[in-house]
């Protein structure tokens, strides 16, 4: 995490709380359909275990996705997707791939298994609506942000505290890249006039101090994730918090990097780390929301997607 946040060894934010990202799940109804999550899951046993667990007659939906579109919505999710099936969004050129084989074959998985075992409306869930619908017992599978977990396990907060198990994103094509990266950073602008204070209240906001009092006071499933090696150190946390060690090797084995298994000229996971990446990739949620929803196909959503994506990098003067 220092690191992701550093350039030429320097640290240019901190970060108060950081997340990969896992598999959610509902030990009891796994229980009761007599099938045993793997200790690394792929998405063909995703979708099977998934057309087990529906029911929509209960409200019962085998899986949960982000749908709702932006670069940090349902985007996050299907960069990942996309990673793991094999795809990338640009070649080492910068020219965008989104009409290649790949995304194809992610895309038509994401919007097939969405149709088929999804809640009504998914096109409208994005993190928060199907973290409630998870913890409100409508999902038997959720594959999203290790932030949410100790909202998962807060018995006052979710009625699944008892009954979710957790596992690790799972792969296609490829063995990895299917987990992504992220730090909520705090860091100061140049133009504040109150360095020393700023920097004051940073230092305590993400120290072991501010965790162990947020520990004691609130309860240690609900302490900022992701960002101290001191907190999956700590008896009390690790003891209250059984999704502890899954979070600590999802983000210890993120490569922003090395997000996917072609050679890329950008770094990061769920996003490309260029200006562009914000507009680029909200208007290509667009489109996949779309194809989601049935306005259009995935073969034209991913035309339009490519287009749009060639113009806007053309106009950045990536290529000509």
């Amino acid at each position: 995490m220092r690191d992701a946040l550093s350039t030429n060894g320097h640290l240019y934010a901190v970060p108060f709380y950081a997340e990969s990202s896992f598999t959610y799940y509902r030990t009891d109804l796994f229980k009761q359909a007599g099938l045993t999550m793997p200790a690394q899951p792929t998405y063909t046993e995703i979708a099977a275990f998934a057309d087990k667990l529906t029911d929509k007659s209960h409200q019962q939906y085998g899986i949960c996705l982000r749908g709702k579109p932006g670069w940090g919505e349902n985007m996050a999710y299907i960069d990942t997707l996309v990673n793991t099936f094999c795809g990338r969004w640009f070649d080492m050129k910068w020219h965008p791939t989104l009409d290649g084989p790949a995304w194809h074959k992610a895309i038509n998985y994401y919007v097939d298994l969405l149709r088929r075992d999804g809640p009504p409306g998914a096109s409208s869930n994005g993190f928060n609506e199907n973290q409630a619908l998870f913890a409100t017992g409508h999902c038997a599978m959720w594959i999203d942000a290790t932030s949410g977990a100790g909202f998962i396990y807060d018995p006052s907060t979710s009625q699944v505290a008892d009954k979710t198990g957790f596992a690790p994103a799972p792969i296609a094509v490829t063995p990895h890249r299917s987990h992504w990266f992220w730090a909520w950073a705090l860091a100061v602008p140049k133009s504040s006039h109150q360095v020393a204070a700023a920097k004051s209240f940073l230092e305590w906001a993400t120290s072991r101090d501010y965790i162990d009092l947020v520990g004691k006071t609130d309860g240690w499933t609900v302490v900022p994730p992701g960002t101290r090696a001191s907190t999956y150190a700590n008896p009390a946390y690790l003891k209250a918090a059984p999704f502890a060690a899954s979070v600590e090797e999802a983000i210890k084995t993120a490569d922003l990097n090395h997000p996917t298994q072609m050679a890329v000229p950008y770094t990061g996971i769920q996003y490309v780390a260029i200006p562009e990446f914000q507009a680029i990739g909200t208007m290509v949620g667009q489109t996949m929301a779309a194809a989601l929803t049935g306005q259009m196909s995935v073969d034209a959503a991913l035309k339009q997607a490519q287009s749009q994506v060639a113009a806007a990098m053309q106009q950045g003067g990536y290529y000509q």
